[in-house]
């Protein structure tokens, strides 16, 4: 049974959304603390943004698996090893774009040995092309029991190599070792002030199952057809993954930087929650208007948009002038969309946070108005 729903169109496109927000405050030093990542352990709904997403990938398998099957392993491979290569290109191409930096006021080249690898469209490509052939060959039985022997064994990992002191630490985590040997200290993130990747190589396997997950559910949503009984163990099995992942987290901390399996668990759980009250809402409902019209167009161009809302900032960084002079004379540069935060959003109230939230509204606005033009032209970029 091969039947539409709208639901997953809308949860794909509000996780888009969602991605957009949290990833364009107009001062990364004033957010609201639910739009920030939590500092290392727990989880806010900011965390709950990429697993969300990788779930959907996992739904959209669902439905993109048996035309694979149809299709023969030989054009399975070459459709998901082309996809995966543009994805993890496409990603590899916005750390590095826009290839030259201000320095001063001359712009320079910025060398490959600075650039960063990892990054969440390059996991999105590892998670894809692992998740769709361990899907393909291992079928459903057997995917269900890689995801869990896969969260069991990572587990075991985080906790036998890692610093006996604090093995689910910054300092004590396994995986750095791992992704400074193979990809180099110069190519890791550093934004928690030592080189640590928190999309590294040893923690994707944990994020590989979020799409396995995904997929089981996806699979279960299509061949149960929309029934109330479907909907009744979708959110059983829901509210059990948030409890086995909330129990586990007294163990095993829930932590989304290094992708723990308590923190698969637990976000499949309210992943698979929330899918449930879009899909009552929207299938047995028909609550549709303007708010699921509103993320569906996300959805229906989702990595052609947040691509995009990557690159903009990135290429129009390098258009910049001076907007003032400080004390000294100093020279203090703006650039188009810090000028727009700076002179329109930060002054509407005393509160900062308010002003840097509200310009990540209006970029969400702005990004919206692109992919309903191109929805409206009927106009899809598959990536």
């Amino acid at each position: 049974m091969n039947q539409r729903y709208y639901s997953l169109d809308v949860f794909r496109g509000a996780t888009v959304a969602l991605m957009i927000l949290v990833n364009n405050p107009g001062n990364w030093d004033y957010i609201f603390s639910p739009l920030d990542h939590a500092p290392w352990h727990g989880c806010t709904p900011t965390d709950l943004v990429f697993p969300f997403f990788l779930f959907a990938v996992g739904n959209a398998l669902a439905f993109v698996m048996p035309r694979f099957e149809k299709e023969g392993t030989a054009t399975m491979l070459k459709k998901v090893s082309k996809r995966t290569l543009l994805i993890f290109g496409i990603g590899l191409f916005l750390n590095w774009c826009p290839f030259v930096k201000w320095d001063n006021d001359i712009l320079i080249p910025k060398p490959w040995q600075m650039v960063r690898i990892m990054g969440v469209l390059q996991r999105i490509a590892i998670c894809y092309c692992s998740a769709t052939l361990i899907i393909y060959f291992l079928k459903l039985r057997g995917t269900y029991l890689f995801g869990c022997i896969t969260l069991l064994f990572y587990w075991l990992l985080c906790f036998w190599m890692g610093n006996s002191q604090d093995p689910y630490s910054l300092s004590g985590y396994f995986g750095t070792a791992i992704d400074m040997k193979i990809l180099g200290v110069s190519h890791l993130y550093k934004g928690e002030g030592v080189p640590f990747d928190p999309e590294g190589l040893a923690s994707t396997p944990a994020a590989i199952v979020q799409v396995l997950f995904g997929y089981l559910i996806g699979h279960y949503i299509q061949s149960k057809g929309k029934t109330y009984e479907m909907l009744t163990n979708l959110f059983v099995a829901g509210t059990v993954m948030v409890c086995a992942g909330y129990c586990w987290d007294y163990v095993y901390p829930i932590t989304k930087k290094t992708w723990t399996s308590s923190y698969t668990l637990y976000t499949t759980g309210l992943a698979t929650l929330t899918l449930s009250l879009l899909v009552y809402l929207v299938e047995f409902k028909d609550a549709r208007g303007g708010w699921s019209r509103f993320f569906d167009v996300f959805g229906k161009n989702p990595l052609f948009i947040f691509v995009l809302s990557g690159f903009l900032p990135r290429v129009l960084a390098l258009a910049r002038w001076v907007d003032h002079l400080a004390e000294a004379g100093k020279k203090v540069y703006t650039t188009p969309y810090n000028w727009f935060y700076l002179h329109v959003c930060k002054n509407v109230a005393t509160d900062l946070r308010i002003g840097s939230l509200l310009y990540a509204l209006c970029m969400i606005a702005f990004y919206w108005m692109i992919v309903y033009a191109l929805d409206k032209k009927e106009i899809y970029i598959k990536v």
